[in-house]
């Protein structure tokens, strides 16, 4: 079973490295507002696997907050979008 976390963890890290790169670099601020999105994710699931792996919820609320923080930086973003568009016009 350790062999399998381990792989685990290398694939979560992996992901997030890229999602990373995709912020720093990505060329507009869709691509940037996709990834956090994704890296957002990417930390919901490693919460998630680390709570099944060793049989607790004591995480629950804190992936509550993050899905809530997602949620609402993507509205955000869009509505910020949607404006500089029609201004652009």
């Amino acid at each position: 079973m350790s062999v399998l976390l381990i792989v685990v963890y290398v694939v979560f890290a992996v992901a997030a490295l890229l999602t990373l790169w995709r912020i720093v670099v990505g060329p507009s601020i869709l691509d940037r507002a996709v990834a956090s999105d994704v890296l957002l994710t990417e930390l919901m699931c490693v919460l998630g696997a680390e709570m099944a792996i060793n049989h607790h919820t004591r995480t629950l609320p804190v992936l509550l907050i993050i899905a809530a923080v997602g949620v609402f930086g993507s509205i955000s973003i869009a509505r910020f979008v949607a404006r500089r568009d029609t201004t652009e016009r």
